[in-house]
């Protein structure tokens, strides 16, 4: 089965920045979406960044400008590096690639950030 850990969480202070790595178990290019997702406590999960496999990377309208998604096909691992972290932004992170045939998603278990003074 495919398989994504997470690393790289943990506390910061707000205006902090952060990097999350995902490591993957097989070839990244083997999916047709990969990226990030967030959970904050009573919220529903939302979109962070994703990437096409032809390219094209896509963010949620409250981390543009602040987070930047990459990847290292070489290495199956992706990364999310989070700048100017605010308050809001404390959440569990989560990992995910999207297979297209058959349409399955596989999600990491998350990695816990938290933004506090």
């Amino acid at each position: 089965q495919v398989q994504l850990v997470e690393s790289g969480g943990g506390a910061v202070p707000p205006g902090g920045s952060l990097k999350l790595t995902c490591s993957v178990s097989e070839n990244t290019l083997r999916f047709t979406l990969v990226g990030w997702y967030r959970q904050a406590s009573g919220k529903e999960r939302e979109l962070v960044a994703t990437v096409t496999r032809g390219g094209t990377v896509n963010y949620g309208d409250d981390v543009k400008g602040r987070f930047t998604l990459s990847r290292d096909n070489a290495k199956n691992e992706l990364y999310l590096i989070m700048d100017n972290l605010r308050s809001e932004d404390t959440a569990v992170y989560y990992c995910s690639v999207r297979q297209g045939y058959p349409r399955v998603d596989y999600w990491g278990q998350g990695t816990q950030v938290l933004v506090s003074s």
